[in-house]
């Protein structure tokens, strides 16, 4: 196991920088085109989470290349979606796939995406798939999917071990893996293969609900896309775009929550919320 280092904690005063605001002349296009291609004919839902969050996100456009009746369920929640391939500046991968039970065509898919050299988020189906990525990559496992990604001495480790040490198994795995690993639990860890240790310690237990992990991947996406210059100049500002992702999200569950139970669904739409909030943190200086 690696020496236990020291890990920092991203906060407003951090997360409000990597929020791209659109000046007067920004059009759809420079605010960032987010191409996802997420969710399966038994998860369809994944793909309707992804998308609101990456639209309440701030992102210009969203091009959503899944399956067909993901597709569908897409547009009739959010109709401004492009559904046709065309040029994007970040991917979101995997959300809603079953790695064990994708297609051909699916997984071609997917390794085409990871061969453009563009930003991307592995999640969930795409998250084996991470090791063929050409462009700055994180992928979002839990305790459980890490787990399936990583061995010690040569034997499989388990979700058990991982819960133990979440913070050093999110380092090695950046390690081994190469790429931004952003471990959801508790505490989200972000780590970095060149040393970016961060936390995300505030979001409520509530939280840990069924689909919130297609929401903060949505998230992250569209933070991605919309900084797509900044990654092509400087790589290492994934890990700063993880860790503000995460505590985007942590700040719409309070919102959505107000101490009592939430959904997916309203996390996403709190979304804005808790930009706004983060801005007028900004604003106040």
């Amino acid at each position: 196991m690696a020496k236990r280092r020291g890990w920092l904690e991203w906060e407003a005063e951090q997360a409000r920088d990597w929020i791209a605001v659109p000046g007067r002349t920004d059009d759809k296009y420079s605010r960032g085109v987010l191409g996802i291609h997420t969710g399966s004919d038994d998860y369809p839902g994944a793909a309707v989470l992804g998308v609101e969050a990456a639209l309440r996100t701030g992102v210009g456009l969203v091009r959503y290349l899944g399956p067909e009746r993901a597709s569908t369920l897409v547009l009739q929640r959010r109709p401004e979606v492009v559904t046709v391939p065309g040029r994007v500046q970040a991917w979101l991968l995997g959300s809603g796939m079953n790695p064990r039970e994708r297609g051909a065509g699916a997984t071609a898919a997917l390794e085409r995406a990871l061969a453009e050299g563009l930003p991307t988020v592995c999640d969930a189906g795409a998250l084996a798939l991470a090791g063929r990525a050409t462009g700055p990559t994180v992928i979002t496992p839990h305790f459980r999917e890490l787990a399936g990604l990583l061995t010690a001495g040569g034997s499989p480790v388990t979700a058990a071990e991982i819960a133990t040490a979440p913070g050093e198994w999110a380092i090695r795995a950046a390690e081994a893996l190469r790429v931004t690993v952003l471990l959801k639990g508790a505490v989200t860890h972000v780590a970095s293969p060149s040393g970016a240790l961060l936390t995300v310690s505030t979001a409520p237990a509530w939280l840990a609900t069924a689909g919130s992990g297609d929401v903060l991947g949505g998230i992250l996406g569209a933070l991605l896309a919309t900084h797509s210059d900044r990654i092509a100049a400087d790589a290492e500002s994934i890990a700063a775009l993880a860790a503000t992702a995460a505590l985007i999200q942590a700040l719409a569950a309070d919102r959505a929550s107000a101490g009592g139970p939430i959904a997916a669904l309203d996390v996403a739409e709190a979304v804005p919320g808790a930009i706004a909030e983060l801005l007028g943190a900004r604003g106040g200086e």
